[in-house]
C-alpha cells in the first residue's frame, strides 16, 4: 500500500480538496479511488473560480447557456450541481461499502449567506432537493448565525459539512448543534442511522497569521522574553489546535448522552482538517497531513499535496500524541502576549470575506463567458 492506502488503516479518510469536470469526465476521479483508497470530495468557491477560469471543462455549457439569457448565478449553480452530483454517483459506492461513513461530495451554501441563518437553512434546503442523492452534504460555515442553522438542517435529514472552523469553542457549539439536530429526529422517531456530519478545521491558515502577528510583533519592538517564546510556538499552533480540537472530539462524542444516539445507530460527526497543504516554503509540504493522523477523522487535501504525501509521506498515528507538548504551544502563545482567541476571530472573518470574493469573482467570470457567447477569449 501507498502512504496514503495507509492512512485508510489507521482510521483516517483522505478526500480531495480540489472539483474541475475533467475529474469526471476523464476518469481520474476514479483512478484516485482505486489507487490511493480516496473516499471524498470538497470545493469552494476559490476552487471553483479556478477550474471556470483556467479549463475548457465548461465550454459546451456556457455555450448551451449562452442564448437562453440565463443569468450567471444560473448557470453557476447548473455547474456546480453537475459537477458534484456526477462526483458523487462516483463515490456512491464508497458510500455504500462504508456504510454511509465516507463517499461524499460537498456544495457550499453561497459565502455571502454566512450571517444569515434563515436564508441558510432555505438554501441548504433547496441544493440538497436539486442535488437529490444521499452521499452529499451542505456546507455551512460555523459562524454564529450557522450553528442554529446546522441544528435545523441535521434534524431535517440532511448531510451538513461545517466549514471555516478555527477556534475551538466555535467547534464545540457546532458539534452540540449535531447532537441537538439528531436528538430531535430521535425524539420524532426519525431515523438517525444515515444522518452524516463533518466539522472541518481550517489548519495551515493559523499558522499563517500567527506568522503575520509574530513578524508585527517584532517589528513593533517586542521583549527578548516575547521573542524567546515566538520561536517556541512560530509554526507550531496550528497542529497543536488541531490536537486539543480532537480531545475535545474524544469527550463531546462519548458519555450517555451521545450513546443513547449511539445506540439508535447515530455517527458521531468527524473533524476533518482543511486547508492542509503547506503555505511556509520553510516547512515540510506534507506537514499538515503527516502530524494530524488519528482514528475516525478526515483530511481533504489539496491535489498537490496528495501527490506530495502518496510520494513520501509518513503513516503513522500522530494526532493523540504529543498532547502535553501542544497544551505547551497553545500556553506559551498566550504568554508571549498574543491572543489565540483574536487570531482566530479574524480568521473566521478573512475567511468569510475570502470566500464571498472568490463567489463574487466566480460570478463575474461566468457573467463575463456568458456576454461573449459561451465561448473563450
Amino acid at each position: 500500500m501507498n502512504p496514503l492506502q495507509q492512512l485508510g488503516q489507521l482510521g483516517q479518510s483522505v478526500w480531495l480538496d480540489f472539483m474541475r469536470r475533467s475529474l469526471v469526465t476523464t476518469g481520474e476521479l476514479q483512478r484516485y479511488i482505486e489507487n490511493d483508497d480516496l473516499r471524498g470530495l470538497t470545493s469552494n468557491p476559490t476552487i471553483f473560480q479556478k477550474a471556470v477560469e483556467g479549463s475548457e471543462d465548461y465550454d459546451d455549457l456556457f455555450q448551451e447557456w449562452a442564448p437562453r439569457g440565463a443569468t450567471a448565478g444560473d448557470v453557476f449553480e447548473a455547474l456546480a450541481i453537475r459537477d458534484i452530483g456526477d462526483a458523487a454517483r462516483i463515490f456512491r459506492p464508497v458510500w455504500e461499502r462504508t456504510k454511509h461513513r465516507d463517499g461524499y461530495c460537498s456544495i457550499e451554501v453561497t459565502p455571502t449567506l454566512a450571517h444569515d441563518t434563515k436564508g441558510t437553512v432555505t438554501e441548504a434546503r433547496r441544493l440538497w432537493t436539486k442535488l437529490g442523492v444521499p452521499n452529499v452534504m451542505v456546507k455551512i460555515p460555523g459562524t454564529v448565525e450557522g450553528v442554529p442553522a446546522i441544528e435545523q438542517c441535521v434534524s431535517e435529514g440532511l448531510n451538513i459539512n461545517v466549514t471555516l472552523l478555527f477556534s475551538q469553542d466555535a467547534y464545540v457549539a457546532v458539534a452540540e448543534a449535531y447532537i441537538r439536530g439528531l436528538e430531535k429526529r430521535v425524539a420524532r422517531g426519525e431515523d438517525v442511522s444515515k444522518s452524516a456530519s463533518v466539522a472541518s478545521f481550517f489548519v495551515s491558515r493559523i499558522d499563517s497569521l500567527v506568522e503575520k502577528t509574530i513578524a508585527a510583533r517584532e517589528k513593533a519592538g517586542a521583549t527578548a522574553e516575547q521573542k524567546a517564546l515566538f520561536d517556541q510556538v512560530v509554526g507550531k499552533v496550528a497542529i497543536a489546535n488541531a490536537k486539543q480540537a480532537y480531545q475535545k472530539y474524544l469527550k463531546l462524542f462519548s458519555g450517555p448522552r451521545w450513546q443513547a444516539l449511539a445506540d439508535k445507530g447515530a455517527k458521531t460527526q468527524r473533524v476533518l482538517w482543511a486547508s492542509t497543504g503547506t503555505k511556509n516554503p520553510k516547512y515540510s509540504d506534507v506537514l499538515y497531513v503527516d502530524e494530524l493522523i488519528g482514528p475516525d477523522t478526515v483530511n481533504t487535501i489539496p491535489p498537490a499535496t496528495l501527490d506530495a504525501f502518496r510520494d513520501h509521506g509518513r503513516a503513522r498515528r500522530t494526532l493523540d500524541q504529543g498532547i502535553d507538548e501542544a497544551d505547551a504551544v497553545m500556553r506559551k502563545l498566550e504568554q508571549s502576549g498574543i491572543s489565540m482567541k483574536s487570531i482566530t476571530d479574524q480568521l473566521v472573518v478573512d475567511g468569510v470575506k475570502s470566500f464571498s470574493d472568490s463567489f463574487e469573482d466566480l460570478i463575474s467570470a461566468v457573467g463575463t463567458r456568458l456576454k461573449g457567447g459561451g465561448g473563450r477569449k
